[in-house]
């Protein structure tokens, strides 16, 4: 194909996808209700335990209810239109790899997508907890106002961060098979694994907030070993391929 003829390719299947993408949001549009409630849960929780008669989710403007539904509808839309962006996506680069590259797509997507989904729902337990240890902070007798968009903005960034923390694995399986890393050099930097997950971990959630903390630091490091195992034995088959086809690994 020419380049003209790959633009054209490229701009059928993007409109594909903003297509589905709004279909995605017409249909989640009518369950934003249930979601707000949803997510709001901690908040009426908070007002409840502490007896803050007016602790609740604030709307400064006439627009503001219109606005976050129309926010998490585009979360969800995204979310219930994936199968169809991810295919055109899809669609657009497999004619330009190889047949073994197809397989390793394949996997990693297989892997990533569960272990995302995996994150946000460790994220989703620990976020009511999070927002509680927060609230403890406000002085007695005091009423807390949350702002509607500040508090959406953190929990689908506390959502997303954890989603991608949960695929960074991942990434380190696909840099051992690209031949960059080897597992046993994966291994080696245990240390300095174990560090940043607790730092990731201690930034993320409240200082006061242990549980969170060691169970998002304790899902991390599963995941990073987990890597490692998987690593090191795709480094074997390729050993043994290598051996059978009479390469030495140490010249090869």
């Amino acid at each position: 194909m020419t380049l003209g003829a790959h633009l054209v390719e490229l701009r059928r299947r993007l409109f594909i996808a903003a297509g589905a993408l709004v279909v995605g949001m017409v249909i989640a549009f009518f369950v934003t209700g249930p979601i707000i409630e949803l997510l709001s849960g901690p908040i009426r929780t908070i007002a409840a335990q502490e007896g803050r008669e007016y602790t609740g989710l604030n709307f400064t403007t006439v627009t503001s209810g219109f606005d976050l539904r129309m926010r998490i509808a585009f979360a969800i839309g995204l979310l219930i239109s994936a199968p169809v962006w991810l295919w055109q996506v899809w669609a657009f680069i497999m004619p330009g790899l190889t047949k073994k590259e197809t397989q390793y797509t394949w996997g990693f997507l297989g892997a990533a997508i569960p272990l995302f989904f995996g994150g946000c729902t460790v994220a989703f337990f620990v976020l009511p907890h999070v927002i509680e240890i927060m609230a403890s902070f406000v002085p007695d007798g005091m009423a807390q106002f949350f702002d509607y968009a500040t508090y959406y903005d953190f929990v689908f960034k506390f959502l997303l961060v954890l989603g991608i923390a949960f695929v960074l694995p991942v990434f380190l399986v696909a840099l051992n098979v690209a031949g960059i890393v080897s597992g046993r050099e994966i291994l080696k930097g245990w240390r300095v694994a174990i560090l940043v997950c607790t730092i990731f971990a201690a930034v993320t959630t409240p200082p006061a907030d242990v549980f969170s903390m060691l169970l998002l630091m304790g899902s991390m490091i599963v995941l990073y070993f987990g890597a490692t195992l998987i690593s090191m034995l795709f480094d074997r088959r390729k050993r043994k391929r290598d051996q059978a086809a009479g390469i030495d690994p140490l010249t090869a």
